[in-house]
């Protein structure tokens, strides 16, 4: 029989440290609902880096998740995840991660490497994507996602975040309703998966029924950073309700449809 990792009531098997923008009140509230038993997560709140576009501003962002890491250090978290997508989509994917972890000395997880490890990890080289976002993040996360070698075939975004930071409480304000309508209109035939990004984007109920319709898996920024923050302290175990990634890529009996 395995020692527990922790003697914490709770955390007999893993603590993971969260560190989320300011205004995300969504990926607290999925992380709830898929955290397996004997996982607990601890949250720091860290201002927004959305324009990183130079050495300078990347030392910055390295600088500042370290800080967060280490308050959530004396909690003893066996990994920290930098749950911002597009403030962590710096190329190559594992550069940021890796900076952060030796300068804080605890393994990190960014979502924007989470999502690119997901993607291979399912075999999804052809990608169609669904944001929140407005045309400039967009191509930011487009250029992205190609230099790691993954072709978006199709990206939709609704606008949000044109106007500046004050619009990013919209976010989480969309209806679960709007943002499935909003993911199917972004999927294009011929994609290997379907991913939904931004980790305060409401998305948990949608994964399931769009990959059952799609017949496709969906990755989500939450889910995948779930993902790879419980592979990285080594709890590899099916997870209900968070799709073929979170089943540990069995396809489920009613997962069967191939589109061309």
């Amino acid at each position: 029989m395995n020692q527990p990792r922790h003697r914490s009531a709770y955390s007999s098997r893993g603590k993971i440290g969260l560190i989320v923008p300011p205004t995300n009140t969504v990926n607290e509230a999925e992380w709830a609902r898929l955290m397996p038993d004997g996982v607990t997560f601890h949250t720091v709140r860290m201002p927004i880096h959305d324009h990183v576009s130079s050495e300078a501003d990347r030392r910055i962002l390295i600088r500042d998740i370290a800080a967060k890491a280490a308050e959530l250090t004396p909690a003893g978290v066996d990994v920290v995840a930098y749950a911002c997508t597009a403030g962590s989509m710096i190329s190559p994917p594992r550069s940021l991660p890796e900076a952060v972890s030796a300068l804080a000395g605890v393994p990190i997880v960014t979502t924007a490497s989470a999502i690119v490890e997901a993607l291979r990890f399912l075999g999804a080289a052809k990608l169609s994507v669904a944001t929140p976002y407005h045309d400039a993040l967009n191509a930011h996360e487009t250029a992205f996602l190609t230099a790691a070698g993954i072709e978006v075939r199709s990206i939709k975004g609704l606008g949000i975040g044109a106007n500046g930071p004050a619009d990013y409480p919209l976010i989480a304000r969309t209806p679960i309703e709007a943002v499935l309508q909003h993911a199917r209109s972004a999927f294009v035939h011929g994609s290997d998966a379907l991913l939904i990004s931004c980790t305060d984007f409401p998305t948990l109920p949608l994964i399931d029924p769009l990959e059952r319709e799609l017949g496709v898996p969906v990755v989500t920024s939450n889910q995948a950073t779930l993902w790879e923050a419980l592979r990285s302290i080594g709890l590899i175990e099916p997870i209900a309700r968070g799709g073929v990634l979170l089943s540990n890529g069995s396809l489920r009996s009613e997962f069967r449809t191939e589109i061309d």
